[in-house]
Parts: structure tokens; C-alpha cells; sequence
């Protein structure tokens, strides 16, 4: 597999708990996953333990920051966050909610996926997923 298929596979294990977690709660925290260099797939969560409601943006760092330090040390391939947003859609002047994914390979690949969607009662009406490229910086300039 190429950089992009490991990343999307990556995606692709992580995505579900984020479903399960709107289903269930209507709402959940960032959290993440990385690729072992062996091709494992481990979920990851943050939170601070001196805080009941921490900050979205406080877990994203913490999330990211532990990432960093694993692909310094050359402990994974590949790694996800992900959370919930608010999004402006293509080709559209609507706004919407989606689960966004970071995805970024030691490889040079980085991208940000969007998944919108509406929550009528307890299911989820997913909307057209879009992508856009995004920073390497997990990993180091690509």
C-alpha cells in the first residue's frame, strides 16, 4: 500500500467511533488513532484528568503533540484526529456539521476529510465527504 491507501485505511478504522459516539451522545470528544510501523492500527484518546469538560482545541493539542513526539521517535506511519466541526460546503453558501479527520503519513501524505452531516433524532444523514490537502506537520516538512 501507498502512503494515501495506509492513511485512508487508517481513516477508515477510526471513523466509526465518532458515528457511534453521535448516535449515542450527539456529541464527542477528539480523539485519535495512529498506524504502527508494522501496519497495527491503535485508537488513541486525550483528555486532561484536572479537567471534567476539557476544551476541544486543548485535546486537539494534546492529541497532536503526542503524535509528534511518537513519529520523532519513529514509533508510527501514519496517524488520524479526529473531531467534530462546523463547515462552510463546496459549491454551496450553507454551513453544516461534519467530522473532520486529519489524516498525515510519514510519507509526505496530509489531508483533511470532511464528513457533514445531520442528526435527525439519534441517526446520522451523512452529506457528500470533500477533502483538501493540509499541513505536514506531525511528521516534519514534506
Amino acid at each position: 500500500m501507498n502512503a494515501k491507501q495506509e492513511s485512508e485505511k487508517l481513516m477508515r478504522a477510526v471513523l466509526p467511533l465518532a458515528e457511534k459516539m453521535l448516535r449515542r451522545y450527539g456529541e464527542f470528544y477528539p480523539y485519535g488513532g495512529y498506524m504502527k510501523l508494522d501496519g497495527t492500527i491503535v485508537d488513541v484518546g486525550a483528555g486532561d484528568p484536572d479537567i471534567e469538560h476539557p476544551k476541544s482545541k486543548d485535546l486537539i493539542y494534546i492529541l497532536r503533540s503526542s503524535f509528534r513526539e511518537m513519529a520523532s521517535a519513529n514509533q508510527c506511519r501514519a496517524v488520524a484526529v479526529v473531531f467534530n466541526v462546523a463547515v462552510s460546503l463546496p459549491d454551496s453558501n450553507r454551513k453544516s456539521d461534519a467530522i473532520q479527520v486529519c489524516v498525515e503519513h510519514a510519507d509526505g501524505y496530509s489531508a483533511e476529510v470532511f464528513f457533514p452531516y445531520q442528526m435527525i433524532g439519534r441517526e446520522i444523514v451523512c452529506e457528500k465527504t470533500f477533502a483538501q490537502a493540509a499541513k505536514h506537520d506531525i511528521f516534519g516538512p514534506s
